[in-house]
């Protein structure tokens, strides 16, 4: 698995791309990294995208992702997140959910317009 992390100049959001197989260990990992620079920017966006990623963790480590990793410190749990994913690819979608119940402005999304624009608003 590997993940690029990246801010594009006139972007209000930080780009997190995946591809391969994601754990709960690596997606902690480039979230807190994204998120320092994201602090270092002033700004509070993330669009993450795993149209080419699979989440193969249990369902146990996505909630404790959450519940737990998501809640350390440098992790801005306020931040707005377009989460964009493949069609078919429903590997997502539990710990989406559960991030959508823990802190709210968590959206998943199948259209990078979509996803662009929610961040933008």
């Amino acid at each position: 698995m590997n993940c690029t992390i990246a801010r594009e100049p006139n972007d209000p959001f930080v780009t997190l791309t995946y591809k391969g197989e994601i754990t709960r260990k690596d997606a902690f990992a480039y979230t807190l990294e994204a998120h320092r620079l994201a602090a270092q920017l002033g700004i509070n966006r993330f669009l993450v995208d795993m149209t080419h990623a699979r989440n193969v963790d249990t369902i146990l480590n996505n909630y404790q992702f959450i519940h737990h990793d998501m809640r350390s410190e440098g992790i801005n749990r306020f931040a707005r997140v377009a989460a964009l994913v493949a069609p078919n690819d429903k590997s997502h979608d539990f710990v989406i959910l559960v991030s959508q119940n823990a802190f709210g402005d968590v959206r998943i999304f199948h259209d990078r317009a979509l996803a662009v624009q929610f961040l933008s608003d």
